[in-house]
């Protein structure tokens, strides 16, 4: 699989910083207005994209009272899916017109499709990308129709079996799309630290041998700059204007200044990770001048012997090195030698 690629007009992986997308999903709470405002709110707090989900109620789910589409306990206790859909779906007409605000904004805009008919909008739409949720991952026919359109797929890994992923690679194989990311994800909402597990990160990398990220739903921003430590080229964390508004994914979302928090925290850790080289850095090679060597602490006159007593290993790096300590006790000064001279061959017999 490609180690970078392009979303839209912006690079992904290799030695690029990590792509950073902001999730609306059903945070406009059906107001135009308010979507607008996220878009702008993400580009303020340093998003590389804002994502959108294209789906209907009809293309999830049934409205049907049968127990199968209920849901029990979590956020959504007591709704049926076909409930939760309707109220978090972003309405289509609508999504044409946020991607035209966020290209703007120098923002790419790309979205999850559920059934065909989202696959063929998103490509009526030109969106630069397709990200699979977790519970498609397993729906072959999907990724196939989404694989043909030769764009970046995305995959969210939170329900993933082993067998799920590797089968959503054979199809990307099959269609020869070879730009195949993996985002590490659990879907729990809002997500337990404890369920986490970022170690998984660098083994779906090397098992894969494809670009990872992360698609986060736990609280504040330290999972995502822990795994910014472990690697990863993408991180996509959903972004309301304000929790207390309510809406079914306000509960776990950032609001603009975390997000922006959380971007400003990456960027520093991708500067501190600085390459895997054992080689010191021009300052660091400044400062080494200041580690220690050998100097005469006392008079030394021409004839006396170098002993612990007038000579010692102390800073900074002016003398010989220390490694000939135990080598030049016992010989002669050839001349006189005063206190805080650094030692050197010549004045030595």
């Amino acid at each position: 699989m490609k180690k970078e690629f392009r979303i839209g007009n912006k690079m992904v992986g290799g030695e690029h910083p990590c792509f950073c997308v902001a999730e609306m999903s059903g945070n406009h709470l059906k107001d135009y207005g308010r979507a607008v405002e996220i878009i702008y709110a993400a580009k303020e707090a340093g998003a590389d994209a804002i994502k959108l989900q294209t789906y209907t109620a009809d293309s999830l789910s049934l409205n049907c009272d049968k127990e199968y589409f209920q849901i029990h306990g979590g956020l959504w206790d007591g709704m049926s899916e076909y409930q939760l859909y309707e109220e978090a779906s972003t309405p289509w007409d609508w999504q044409p017109k946020l991607q035209e605000e966020a290209r703007k904004l120098g923002l790419e805009c790309f979205s999850s499709p559920f059934d065909f008919a989202s696959v063929d909008f998103m490509k009526e739409c030109d969106m630069p990308a397709y990200k699979i949720a977790s519970y498609e991952i397993n729906d072959l026919p999907l990724i196939r129709r989404a694989a043909r359109m030769h764009k970046p797929m995305i995959f969210a890994t939170g329900v993933a079996h082993e067998e799920d992923i590797a089968r959503a690679f054979q199809v990307c194989a099959e269609e020869e799309n070879d730009e195949v990311m993996l985002l590490k994800c659990v879907s729990a909402y809002p997500t337990p630290y404890e369920e986490i597990n970022l170690r998984m990160i660098p083994t779906l990398a090397k098992t894969y041998d494809c670009l990872v990220g992360l698609s986060d739903h736990s609280m504040g921003s330290v999972v995502p700059v822990g795994a910014a430590a472990l690697g990863i080229k993408m991180v996509e964390k959903h972004l309301t204007l304000k929790r207390s508004d309510g809406g079914p994914d306000g509960a776990f979302s950032m609001e603009p200044e975390e997000f922006k928090k959380m971007v400003e925290e990456i960027r520093i850790i991708e500067k501190a990770l600085g390459r895997a080289e054992y080689k010191l850095t021009k300052v660091q090679e400044q400062e080494h001048k200041g580690s220690r060597s050998l100097f005469a602490v006392k008079d030394i006159k021409a004839g006396d012997l170098l002993t612990p007593d007038n000579v010692r290993s102390i800073r900074p790096h002016a003398g010989l090195h220390t490694m000939y300590y135990e080598e030049v006790l016992g010989k002669r000064a050839v001349c006189d030698i005063s206190p805080g001279t650094p030692l050197a061959w010549e004045y030595i017999g």
